[in-house]
């Protein structure tokens, strides 16, 4: 499958340009939707025109980068450490680009046509992923749903953006293996039969977007020669019910938001993001960790490192009234 062909976007200056979702789609704009909606369908996957300007990209991927100077640790905000990922969650707490692109109107609009009226959008996260040679991930279908409570396939978009272009280890997906089967781990054997020409690999600059069902078979390609930026944005109907892992994990939470990117919103936006929708909200949910004792004694360690600054802070100020009245 090394000769598989490559997913390109358009010109970068046919940048598609963004709207406050209150003026009415045109029939070009319709036109372009269901065109490639139809290739989603066809496919599973689909390139989509440049959605943002190189200062919107720059602007975006500038936020991103402070999140990945060190791991989340007690009032700093940064990544969470996987072996070959570094990974920023909630990425709409970022940057206003990063909301504009979770609601754009052209791809909501194509995620409408191919999931239906009820989808939102149920997660928001990106990584960076770190050099390597090492095939870490194997050809899968991503297993999200409860299969025993749900009707055939359900349908998930998911939409990635680089933010950084990629050369080597692009997104790779087998065209048409969508909707199939229930997502689940593909073995390299099961795929003997599979041509060249039916994996496509999303090779492209900063700013690529791509959709595709998440049902289809696909990859982290390898090698990744360069590390790379990426977000991912996950879209279903909320009503689905959850495998246990995700509810276990509360993986799909209500999204996080910061308030400051949310002006102007038309009502649709607001449903997309989940604005006062309920349904996967856990009271109290409280997260475990696999790294126990590790936690408790990091808590343990900086507990102290508090306390032994608190009292040199009060030995120095009572030091400082001592030598002030001896003045």
């Amino acid at each position: 499958m090394e000769n598989a062909p490559k997913l390109r976007i358009a010109n970068p200056s046919d940048v598609i340009p963004q709207s406050d979702g209150k003026k009415p789609a045109t029939p070009a704009d319709d036109r372009l939707a269901e065109k490639l909606a139809a290739e989603l369908d066809q496919n599973g996957i689909v390139v989509l025109p440049p959605l943002f300007s190189p200062e919107q990209l720059r602007d975006m991927r500038k936020a991103f980068e402070t999140r990945l100077h060190g791991i989340r640790w007690n009032d700093l905000d940064g990544y969470e450490k996987e072996p070959l990922r570094r990974v920023v969650q909630d990425v709409l707490t970022v940057e206003q680009g990063f909301v504009d692109l979770a609601v754009h109107p052209l791809v909501t609009s194509i995620i409408r046509r191919y999931i239906g009226p009820n989808f939102a959008l149920t997660e928001a996260k990106g990584w960076k992923s770190l050099a390597t040679k090492r095939d870490f991930q194997g050809w899968h279908g991503d297993y999200w749903y409860d299969e025993t409570k749900v009707s055939g396939i359900a349908r998930e978009v998911k939409m990635a953006m680089y933010l950084t272009d990629v050369r080597t280890g692009a997104f790779n997906y087998i065209k048409g293996s969508h909707q199939k089967q229930h997502p689940r781990v593909v073995s390299n054997q099961e795929l003997g039969d599979v041509s060249q020409s039916q994996v496509r690999e999303a090779l492209g600059p900063a700013g690529t977007a791509f959709l595709f069902d998440s049902s289809g078979i696909h990859k982290q390609g390898v090698p990744i020669l360069e590390e790379r930026l990426a977000v991912f944005y996950n879209y279903h109907d909320p009503n689905v019910q959850l495998a246990k892992e995700a509810l276990d994990y509360y993986r799909y939470h209500p999204l996080l938001l910061n308030a400051a990117f949310l002006g102007d919103l038309s009502p649709e936006a607001q449903r997309v993001l989940g604005f006062g929708n309920k349904t996967r909200y856990k009271p109290a949910f409280l997260r475990t960790t696999k790294h126990k004792f590790l936690y408790k004694t990091f808590d343990l360690a900086f507990g102290a490192t508090v306390k032994v600054e608190d009292f040199c802070e009060r030995a120095g100020n009572r030091l400082g009234r001592v030598l002030g009245r001896n003045a």
